[in-house]
């Protein structure tokens, strides 16, 4: 397992970032396999994966958040239904 290290500054504090190459088992969990050789350490742990999503997943994934956050519901206001099909044009672009 290949791995890097680097120092960080971080609020005023030294950090060190070692990146290590894992794998997802065949459930999806994460399984990191690194000895660190100190214990009652507080550790941050940044992941980061390869976006293989589409173009259609992130629109579903986006318009199913916004539609189930209670922050859009003043939408549904008789008061902002301002557009109807006759104003404007049609854009085709």
């Amino acid at each position: 397992m290949a791995s890097s290290v680097w120092q960080l500054k971080n609020n005023y504090k030294h950090m060190k970032a070692i990146e290590i190459n894992s794998k997802t088992d065949q459930f999806g969990h994460l399984k990191i396999d690194y000895p660190l050789n100190k214990s009652d350490l507080n550790v941050r742990v940044l992941i980061l994966i390869e976006d293989v999503s589409t173009d259609v997943e992130e629109e579903n994934l986006w318009m199913n958040s916004i539609s189930k956050n209670p922050s859009f519901d003043f939408l549904s206001e008789p008061e902002e239904n301002i557009y109807f099909p006759k104003d404007g044009e049609p854009f085709n672009g």
